[in-house]
């Protein structure tokens, strides 16, 4: 009886600590409070702009908006750096990070990805008349082709591993494009995606082979590691944001679809 009486407290203690477990879900969390913590730079159009007036736009700020919709929730807007975004969302300073954000394995070991927005691979954007001096690898890693680079990111991981010949100078990445256009740097490495968009905004700067990557890519969500439920409910947003055609809704808007020859 005494054994009956230890099981069926042990039991009881378990489902409370189940269900408290339960109750601290990371998703209960963010509709408890009412908000959505986004992680975003600001920086890196057409995924997150903010303006001077300090509003924010562009790909995923609009879907940071769906997702607090879904939710019931409002944003709120945490800004953050490419240095600093891995140590924000370890802080739990963010429910979910944001803005162009590209699938790596030392992300992963610290934190979750959603599941894949889109493939988008590193290339170079250049001047358009320079566009056949900068085709390869090869002919950009040499010390006399000048790279620019935002700080912290893929980007800058990129030509540290593929490009180590080249100059490299680091830039803030809102004027960065501008030291191209002035011939103040020869080259600047970043995602097909943002080299496309770059291409329609500015003429005179020009996308190379957006269609053949010279480093594979995917961008997706940055979620803290401590609950999959959350992961599991950011997924399905996604997916049904893609299947009804919101999500291709969104990215048309910023982005131009690239010719196929």
């Amino acid at each position: 009886m005494k054994n009956i009486k230890s099981a069926m407290m042990l039991g009881g203690l378990l489902a409370l600590s189940f269900a408290a477990q339960a109750e601290q879900s990371h998703l209960d969390n963010v509709i408890q409070q009412g908000q959505l913590r986004v992680c975003t730079t600001g920086d890196y159009k057409p995924y997150t702009f903010k303006a001077e007036d300090g509003e924010y736009s562009g790909i995923d700020i609009a879907m940071a908006r769906s997702l607090a919709d879904s939710l019931g929730v409002k944003v709120e807007w945490v800004q953050t750096t490419w240095k600093t975004l891995m140590p924000d969302m370890l802080a739990g300073k963010c429910d979910i990070g944001m803005g162009g954000i590209s699938v790596t394995l030392e992300r992963q070991k610290k934190a979750f990805f959603s599941t894949t927005l889109d493939v988008d691979g590193k290339v170079p954007l250049v001047r358009c008349e320079d566009q056949a001096l900068y085709q390869t690898v090869e002919q950009i890693n040499r010390p006399s082709v000048r790279l620019v680079e935002p700080a912290g990111g893929t980007n800058e991981a990129f030509v540290h591993a593929f490009l180590p010949k080249a100059q490299l100078s680091l830039h803030d990445n809102v004027t960065i494009f501008q030291e191209l256009l002035d011939k103040k740097a020869d080259v600047m490495i970043t995602d097909a995606s943002e080299a496309l968009y770059q291409q329609k905004l500015k003429p005179g700067l020009c996308a190379v082979n957006p269609g053949q990557f010279m480093q594979y890519g995917e961008k997706a969500y940055l979620l803290p590691r401590d609950d999959m439920t959350w992961k599991l409910y950011v997924d399905q947003w996604l997916h049904l944001a893609k299947v009804t055609g919101k999500y291709q809704k969104v990215l048309g808007e910023w982005i131009a679809t690239p010719e196929t020859k």
